[in-house]
């Protein structure tokens, strides 16, 4: 069993930051990569960034150069800081993660957050 916890969304106004946070909890052996994809109104669900345990990072096109993704292994937590936003960045935000769980025998198995709305509006 794992659970995420999401927090750090809100409303901004355009040129702002925001930073979220997500953190794991359960019967973790060890987590694997972690994420955030985020889904707009009438859009679908799109990857925002990732991070593997060893720390090496990928972002969607629309967020390069302007938000930075973490992670704290230590308290299985990622993060993400989000700069320069803009309307368009408007949508909730989920966090992900892949999870060894104690006694699965090495089974990855991948849970949800349960999403946190960034607004960014004037």
């Amino acid at each position: 069993q794992v659970h995420l916890v999401e927090s750090g969304g809100g409303l901004v106004q355009p040129g702002g930051s925001l930073r979220l946070s997500c953190t794991a909890s359960g019967n973790i052996f060890s987590v694997n990569d972690m994420g955030w994809q985020r889904q707009a109104p009438g859009k679908r669900r799109e990857l925002v960034a990732s991070i593997t345990s060893g720390g090496s990072s990928n972002y969607g096109d629309s967020v390069k150069g302007r938000f930075t993704i973490s992670r704290d292994n230590a308290k299985n937590t990622v993060y993400l800081q989000m700069n320069s936003l803009k309307p368009e960045d408007t949508a909730v935000y989920y966090c992900n993660a892949e999870a060894v769980l104690l006694g699965s025998s090495g089974r990855v198995y991948t849970a949800w957050g349960q999403g946190t709305q960034v607004t960014v509006s004037s």
